[in-house]
């Protein structure tokens, strides 16, 4: 499978603290990969480095887009790598609270719109069929996260897990090749966090979108991964497939313990 992202000696330093350090990751096309570590090993930052919040002290970092030449995106302004493909959420939820479900869609869909102010101000046809092209994709996409009957619902009236879903809906407006999702199980009940991996298995195998994420629930890792990178102290100890990470015996001790292979 071709590669759609990849980072070569990965490293991001704060001061004197060497956050992540010579990391090496990849994500396939059609892939879902799992990003796991403690707290604090810098998941997260890599997160960061990959969509343009920081610009990595050393290392590269390329994408793949579909039907389009490689990219070295170190620094990449964060819009930019928005434009590019990839899109991501929060492990704080990050909505705008007092707009409705549709209305949060359609922001994330801004940056595929091709009027500018010009157009928002005449509201020429041609701003309004978009405008309406705009509000019908948005529709489709909280189809697909099963909240198109809550569609005039204000964001901030729905369950936690809604919002969860509710975030990844504005993700995917943005058309990405690539989503990184940060903890999407984060504060999820287990009957929300089924439903949560039936949701991305979804995303991958129907829209086609590779998905690289962080999450602490190592049976949702388990049961939907293709492939595991962990990460302790800024630096990667293994990667391999669920079957190989569960195994590891370098993983078990930093990580998770050594009950888990025999309880998980």
């Amino acid at each position: 499978m071709k590669n759609l992202l990849e980072t070569k000696n990965l490293s991001m330093v704060f001061g004197g603290l060497r956050a992540i350090s010579q990391v090496d990751l990849d994500v396939r096309q059609g892939e879902i990969v799992a990003l796991i570590g403690p707290n604090g090993a810098g998941k997260t930052t890599l997160f960061n480095c990959i969509t343009g919040i920081y610009s990595p002290t050393e290392g590269d970092i390329f994408i793949f887009p579909p039907e389009k030449e490689k990219k070295r995106i170190n620094g990449i302004m964060i819009n930019k790598a928005t434009e590019l493909g990839i899109a991501r959420t929060f492990q704080n939820i990050r909505l705008f609270p007092g707009m409705s479900v549709l209305e949060n869609v359609m922001i994330g869909r801004h940056c595929r719109s091709r009027s500018g102010v010009f157009g928002a101000v005449v509201r020429d046809a041609s701003t309004r069929h978009e405008e309406q092209e705009i509000i019908d994709f948005s529709y489709q996409m909280l189809l697909k996260v099963d909240l198109a009957d809550q569609v005039n619902e204000m964001a901030k009236n729905l369950p936690y897990g809604a919002q969860r879903r509710l975030e990844i809906a504005r993700a995917m407006a943005t058309e990405p090749f690539l989503l990184l999702l940060d903890e999407p199980a984060a504060g999820m009940n287990p009957r929300e966090t089924q439903e949560l991996k039936e949701l991305i298995d979804r995303i991958r195998k129907e829209e086609g979108i590779s998905i690289l994420m962080i999450e602490h629930d190592m049976k949702m890792v388990m049961g939907v991964s293709d492939r595991i990178f962990v990460l302790d102290y800024g630096e990667k100890i293994a990667e391999g497939t669920p079957g190989e990470i569960r195994e590891n015996p370098v993983v078990i001790k930093a990580y998770l313990g050594e009950d888990f292979s025999v309880n998980a």
